[in-house]
């Protein structure tokens, strides 16, 4: 019910609070006798306005039933008394109660409508000189201007936000640009729907290859691309996928695309003499990130110091022994201002960390440690027994003047730190990549570690595999298996899965085990089975605590929309005595596993006596209380204690069975997966080689021999375009290696079919 769309009027009796910096407001509406509290962003209003609104009810755990608007008409007061409650109320800065009424008194019911079309009228009131009447005359402009967007974009059915977010960007020109060009709000900070806009451009009778039209079409198609990983396109792809979605053709193309980069609004790339096309802000943060790198690693030389007392040191105190290549990784951590420390499970990566951040705190270095994720960044803690953030934490997030977030540290306020470690380097993408090197000052050393065979990350780019690639800095893989770990065939077997060898399945008696199942229908019995009575019962696992079901995909009868009913049904059946709520896709109810799905950095949670803001994607909870009447549900994720409104559960999904792409950072005590057909393209060899690195005690696969093997054998990574290699190696050349390459021609950059 808290989802149908309501439609309500009324007369604004009272502002209760507003944000001026993203125009959120609560107030208090008369409607027809009724006193509605409505919340949303809708800019500047006051009382006596008129409003018809279209949005919902929400109960807030606090303040009770509110009506949520996302649409919003508003209509100027038209009686003498509307009209001077709202001149008196602030509407418009410099007129107060006493020079509202004497305007009132003058103009009566045509006062709102002489100040919008005739301002300079007002010198005709009694105390209201030349210079005042200018000043009022800009303040009602600016007021009439926000009134007039939101206006125009309801007939569209556009929200409330959109409007605001157009006014913050564009002040009283707002609706002036918007008539020109309404593909500027397609832009940065607006972010609306393409197909939105192109409504709108329809009604405006803009021609179908429009430079406007065309221009904001390419920008839509790599912004859709984006999300799939690729943070550029080939000028080919661009051409073919652009005239497809605008029924255009290719000399219109061609023609809008020059004026794009003439106006800097795409920015073209040349790698292999083959053009590669991108969005201002991801060829910024490539450009930006090969650029910094270059700079941190010649502004830190390497020290002149023999490190060995120093290791020595570390392997008494610990009684350990590092192998060689530990030793190196430690030697370069400590002397280079920049490295990669990269390496397979049971390579000895934590230990070698262990003894770098040692050595850094035992020569006074303040060392900072941070991760992706929430899970991860709490595994780094454990593992290290020091603090670890993620690094949406470790930056500090916050918002500026116009609403959008930022971070706190950047090149004016870098991170006071030393040393700064950054774990899991494979989940971390080219954007937030540039935000962190923006908040590493020159001296800073920044170390990061990671398993360059993993998935890469969900945003786009290809980062740790393509500075790797580039090699223009210090990169360390640990190798060698140590005993302990040899033991283990979830590591063993990972070994061999990466390096392209069949997984051994016909061990018994370890803790990697396959089941054959050729049905489905007993594959999902098994699952049920194991994650239910098997597993508890023998090594006494909770299902929701320590087991975790990974799937390549959503989709399908294995996939994860699927299993989760079913799961749910089994491991937390309805019972009278636990309170659920029905959301789109999921009935939620107390005791559930979930993972939130998008970053919301506005959450609050609370741990013992801490506070903070901010759930991001892919961090794993439960639900421990719905409230009905309140309309919330509260939900814990390791120890963080957040209240969410039903309206949020939106971002929140089931996670008794999750992707192995959200999985990425994690650990579990034991792992099931089912391998047994479905989407060819999502079964290939480091998806099932993160897949089985996810387990830390236990790991079973169920399903087709042939379809594992099948999957060892297809060493397709996933293809992603990006130029980050070839900026770093251009980057990395010297001032001589430039004159060279004017006399001799250079051998032509292997193209990898990772970077397209």
């Amino acid at each position: 019910m808290e989802h149908d769309i309501l439609h309500i009027e009324g007369t604004v009796e009272n502002v209760l609070y507003k944000n001026e910096a993203n125009g959120y407001i609560v107030l208090d509406l008369d409607a027809g006798g009724e006193l509605i509290t409505v919340v949303g962003e809708l800019g500047e209003i006051e009382s006596g306005e008129g409003l018809i609104l279209e949005g919902k009810y929400v109960t807030h755990h606090k303040f009770g039933t509110q009506f949520q608007a996302e649409y919003c008409e508003r209509k100027l007061p038209d009686t003498v008394v509307n009209i001077e409650k709202y001149l008196s109320s602030g509407a418009i800065k410099g007129i107060g109660p006493s020079l509202a009424k004497r305007i009132v008194n003058v103009f009566g019911e045509k006062t709102l409508d002489i100040m919008e079309n005739d301002p300079y009228r007002l010198r005709e009131i009694k105390g209201i000189s030349a210079k005042k009447c200018e000043e009022i005359a800009a303040e009602a402009k600016k007021l009439f201007s926000l009134r007039c967007i939101m206006s125009y974009l309801s007939q569209y059915e556009i929200k409330s936000q959109f409007a605001m977010k157009t006014y913050q960007k564009f002040g009283e020109h707002a609706m002036e640009l918007v008539q020109s060009n309404p593909y500027i709000l397609c832009g940065d900070s607006i972010e609306l729907d393409f197909r939105k806009a192109d409504v709108i451009a329809h009604d405006m009778r803009i021609e179908k290859n429009s430079d406007k039209r065309v221009i904001a079409g390419m920008q839509y198609v790599l912004k859709m691309n984006t999300t799939l990983g690729h943070s550029c396109l080939p000028l080919s792809t661009l051409l073919e996928k652009t005239t497809l979605a605008l029924n255009v053709g290719e000399s219109d193309f061609y023609s809008s695309y020059n004026i794009a980069l003439e106006e800097n609004e795409l920015f073209e790339y040349i790698k292999n003499e083959r053009e590669y096309v991108y969005l201002p802000d991801y060829y910024y943060a490539e450009q930006y990130i090969a650029d910094r790198i270059k700079l941190l690693r010649d502004f830190t030389s390497p020290e002149d110091f023999d490190f060995s007392a120093m290791i020595d040191i570390e392997e008494e105190e610990h009684k350990i022994r590092y192998e060689t290549l530990q030793r190196q990784a430690i030697t370069s951590a400590l002397s280079k201002g920049l490295m990669i420390m990269t390496g397979g499970p049971g390579t000895g990566k934590t230990t070698t960390l262990n003894a770098i951040i040692s050595i850094f705190e035992k020569q006074g270095f303040n060392v900072m440690l941070a991760a992706p994720t929430g899970r991860a960044a709490k595994r780094m803690s454990d593992l290290t027994g020091c603090e670890a953030k993620t690094i949406h934490r470790l930056l500090e997030v916050e918002y500026n003047t116009g609403g959008r977030l930022r971070f706190k540290h950047n090149e004016n306020n870098p991170l006071d730190c030393d040393v700064l470690i950054i774990d899991e380097m494979s989940m971390v993408d080219v954007m937030l990549f540039e935000s962190m090197l923006r908040a590493v000052r020159l001296g800073c050393k920044l170390i990061m570690v990671g398993d360059s065979d993993q998935l890469p990350s969900v945003g786009a780019g290809n980062l740790l595999r393509d500075i790797i690639d580039s090699r223009m800095i210090t990169v360390i893989e640990l190798k060698e298996i140590f005993r302990q770990a040899r033991e283990s065939c979830i590591v063993t077997n990972a070994h061999k899965i990466v390096s392209g060898e069949y997984p051994d399945l016909t061990q018994k008696n370890n803790d990697f085990f396959f089941f054959k199942r050729d049905d489905y229908d007993k594959a999902v019995k098994l699952i049920v089975e194991l994650a239910k009575t098997r597993l508890p019962n023998a090594y006494g696992y909770s299902p929701t605590e320590n087991i975790q079901i990974l799937t390549p995909s959503r989709k399908g009868t294995l996939g994860t929309v699927e299993l989760n009913k079913i799961l749910q049904k089994e491991l937390n059946p309805p019972d009278g005595s636990k309170p659920e709520h029905k959301s789109y896709l999921y009935t939620f109810r107390v005791g559930d596993k979930v993972m939130q799905t998008k970053n919301n950095y506005d959450i609050v949670w609370r741990r013992d006596d801490e506070q903070g803001t901010g759930i991001f994607n892919g961090d794993i909870g439960r639900i421990v209380n719905i409230n009905k009447p309140a309309m919330t549900a509260v939900i814990e994720f390791d120890g963080r204690v957040a209240s969410y409104p039903f309206e949020l559960l939106a971002q929140v999904e089931l996670a008794y069975a999750i992707t192995v792409h959200k999985s990425q950072g994690c650990e579990f005590d034991a792992v099931i997966m089912p391998i047994l057909g479905g989407f060819e393209k999502l079964y290939y060899r480091n998806l099932l080689y993160t897949a089985v690195t996810r387990a830390k005690k236990l790991l079973i696969l169920i399903g087709s021999e042939a379809k594992i093997n099948s999957m060892v054998d297809n060493n397709r990574r996933t293809r992603r375009y990006t130029c980050l290699r070839s900026m770093l190696a251009e980057t990395g050349k010297s001032r001589n290696d430039l004159f060279e390459n004017l006399l001799i021609s250079e051998d032509r950059e292997r193209e990898d079919t990772e970077n397209g």
